[in-house]
């Protein structure tokens, strides 16, 4: 049987550990029995509240949506009256109270409908920036009996280049607006951050390049971005980790090299068609296998160019949810990738951490005063049909090595393990004398192991 080798160098600090653990929504129920202590232990940084929309928990069709909040494009966009923000005051709050910020979508949900309601083109983009500027000062400048939440995110529109289900109209009108928007909000709230388009994929060069050809055709003035937002869906943590170096070279190309990638919206699916193969994938999603997925998806973005991900969606009710049981609304095998994660976020500062084998991905950290440190790793590749046959023989073992922390009195190492169990407890306890200290450990594939050293 094959041994990986997995080496972590605590004294070597490389960088910080970067926000990879966001979600899309946040807590399951505004009225109590919902999932608010799982987000606050996972420490999940941000909920982008796109689709929330759909959401009876969150307030459904009364909540976030541009139509949703100021229902009537006819009303006077200065007058608070021509505004409902009470559910979308209820949500957001919700979110905080669970200790993650609000990442804020300007726009409207998906419309997989034979009408669209959301996605059809504002009939004036002036007023409709103007009817964003209101919602911002509402939520974080108290106007019209709003509140200080100092969301610092601010997204402008889902998808325009998905036709017609989010923008039932010409790219070039799409590119009108976010030019106004952006520049009218900017000027507004100049240390917010501004940005979108929220695409659905780098790959689609067809929306992209005349996206960036548009708001940069003023090279003496090109439109304001703050952050350059994008999704992917895809079946392996490599192609997740090929569009964010993607979006960097291409912001870079553009000039935009301060402008932050931020991967929004995220999660599984081996094909969209045929029909079974969506199905393997819906059925992927919560499982083991997505929770390694989910593992080695942030940790290849971790050792990538990008600035934050978003995974979608935890939500409850929708087959894209791989957090949380929809009943229970208790942890799923996804979750406790997200809660690892979070473990190494808290510590804050990544370590050299090295594995010899492509499909293992890991990172570490330690924290400020180093009395603790982690590592996590997982075992993952897509070599299964969908009917769940294995392609080879995927035994493996792994040896975790880890140097650079040491205490007089010892060093004590958990190590905890999502596997084929129901326990994501501490599964092995050992006491470590010295600068160094190694454990060899089986590895089924879809393993996920996350080690946890304390002074």
């Amino acid at each position: 049987m094959d041994t990986i080798r997995v080496n972590a160098d605590f004294s070597k600090i490389t960088g910080s550990i970067k926000p990879m653990h966001s979600v899309n929504n946040g807590p399951a129920s505004i009225r109590g029995n919902g999932n608010d202590g799982y987000f606050r232990d996972a420490a999940i940084p941000f909920a982008r509240n796109h689709d929330a929309n759909f959401a009876p928990s969150y307030g459904a069709p009364h909540t976030v949506d541009i139509i949703a909040i100021f229902p009537d494009f006819d009303a006077d966009e200065n007058d608070p009256a021509s505004y409902d923000f009470h559910l979308t005051d209820e949500y957001n709050e919700r979110i905080m109270a669970a200790g993650t910020k609000v990442f804020y979508r300007l726009g409207n949900k998906i419309e997989h409908e034979s009408k669209r309601y959301g996605a059809i083109p504002p009939k004036d983009p002036h007023k409709w920036a103007r009817i964003c500027e209101h919602i911002i000062r509402h939520m974080n400048e108290g106007w019209a009996d709003g509140h200080h939440y100092g969301i610092e995110y601010w997204e402008i529109w889902n998808e325009p280049d998905l036709h017609p289900q989010c923008w039932d109209g010409p790219d070039d009108k799409f590119f009108e607006l976010f030019e106004i928007a952006a520049r009218h909000l900017k000027a507004c709230f100049p240390n917010l951050k501004i940005g979108g388009p929220a695409i659905t994929g780098v790959g689609n060069k067809r929306f992209v390049i005349p996206f960036f050809d548009y708001i940069t055709r003023d090279k003496s003035n090109p439109v304001p971005l703050d952050f350059f937002s994008f999704h992917c869906y895809a079946k392996t943590p490599l192609d997740i980790r090929w569009n964010a170096v993607e979006a960097r070279r291409i912001l870079d190309e553009y000039g935009y090299t301060d402008t932050e990638t931020i991967l929004n919206e995220w999660n599984y699916v081996k094909g969209w068609q045929p029909a079974d193969v969506m199905l393997y994938s819906y059925r992927v999603i919560p499982s083991l296998k997505g929770s390694s997925f989910v593992a080695g998806s942030m940790l290849a973005c971790q050792h990538s160019p990008l600035d934050h991900l978003m995974y979608y969606d935890a939500r409850i009710n929708t087959g894209w949810n791989g957090l949380f049981d929809a009943l229970s609304q208790t942890p799923l095998k996804p979750y406790y990738a997200i809660w690892g994660f979070g473990k190494l976020y808290k510590l804050k500062n990544e370590v050299t951490c090295v594995s010899d084998c492509d499909d293992v991905y890991t990172a570490a950290a330690v924290s400020d005063d180093g009395k603790e440190a982690a590592i996590l790793l997982t075992y993952y590749k897509d070599h299964e049909s969908i009917d769940g046959t294995r392609c080879e023989d995927e035994a493996k073992r792994v040896r975790i090595d880890w140097s650079g922390f040491a205490a007089d009195t010892g060093v004590t190492a958990e190590y905890r393990f999502i596997d084929g169990s129901d326990d994501t407890g501490v599964r092995v306890e050992e006491v470590f004398f010295g600068d160094r200290g190694a454990h060899i450990f089986d590895l089924p594939l879809y393993t996920t192991i996350l080690v946890t050293l304390k002074k």
